[in-house]
């Protein structure tokens, strides 16, 4: 019976997402005239399935989600803006990386979502 529930739960423990995030946004920034702010995540799995060509990240302000460009000739690392409305001195954002992986029977969809980051704006 161990057996039996070994080897159901092995494709679980070998596709579930392993992903981490490292927010590379400094904590506090000045006050933009254009009121977009730039933020940047690194993105790293040890999910062997991932398919990383297929990787499609937003970061996700007040619910509207913006999407991130990979950052050129560094790996594994995108960037994007976002917007702070005028007065609002403080923003909570997170990342959103939608993939797919390898499985049986064909690519599966899967996603990743960071922890909640906060952006202090400065006047």
């Amino acid at each position: 019976m161990k057996k039996a529930l070994a080897l159901l739960l092995a494709p679980w423990l070998l596709t579930g997402c392993t992903a981490t995030f490292t927010n590379l946004t400094p904590r506090q920034m000045p006050r933009s005239p254009n009121n977009l702010y730039p933020v940047e995540v690194a993105f790293n799995s040890r999910q062997q399935s991932l398919r990383w060509d297929s990787i499609d990240p937003k970061v996700i302000v007040n619910n509207q989600s913006f999407p991130l460009r990979p950052v050129p000739m560094v790996r594994n690392r995108w960037e994007g803006q976002i917007p702070v409305p005028p007065g609002t001195n403080l923003i909570h954002y997170r990342f959103r990386f939608d993939f797919l992986y390898n499985a049986v029977g064909g690519p599966q969809p899967d996603s990743a979502l960071s922890p909640d980051y906060s952006l202090k704006i400065l006047d």
